[in-house]
């Protein structure tokens, strides 16, 4: 992944979510420990205060938790949880986009419905 300045999402949240990625992807499993502030800041050419931060925002969630002397660690349930708040948060926004698009384009739903499963089936994922 690289950070990008361009982005209207602050550094560290764009640490947040990257590391949520390699949770969802097990890259980084529950119990394991995870990348330290300085080890985030090499990976990513940032301040350590702001790699800091994105971790500390993980932990505010409990996504992560702190191990005295030990680091950081995935918490138990943590993938779950990631896939709850982002279908809820970012899909859920998402959609509300795009129903709020299809309604000023005049698409119906079925129409809208039939536009979502050809992108799924373009993209080997099946129905919905």
């Amino acid at each position: 992944m690289i950070l990008t300045t361009d982005s209207m999402k602050p550094l560290y949240v764009q640490i947040a979510e990257w590391l949520e990625g390699e949770i969802l992807n097990e890259n980084i499993r529950e119990e394991e420990r995870i990348y330290s502030q300085y080890q985030l800041a090499e990976m990513f050419t940032i301040n350590p205060a702001t790699a800091a931060k994105g971790l500390n925002l993980l932990a505010d969630e409990a996504i992560v938790y702190k191990k005295r002397g030990l680091g950081m660690f995935v918490s138990p349930n943590a993938k779950q949880f990631i896939l709850t708040k982002r279908r809820s948060l970012i899909l859920g926004q998402m959609i509300k986009e795009l129903v709020m698009e299809a309604n000023r384009l005049d698409v119906s739903e079925s129409e809208l419905n039939r536009m979502i499963q050809q992108v799924r089936k373009e993209n080997g994922e099946g129905q919905l």
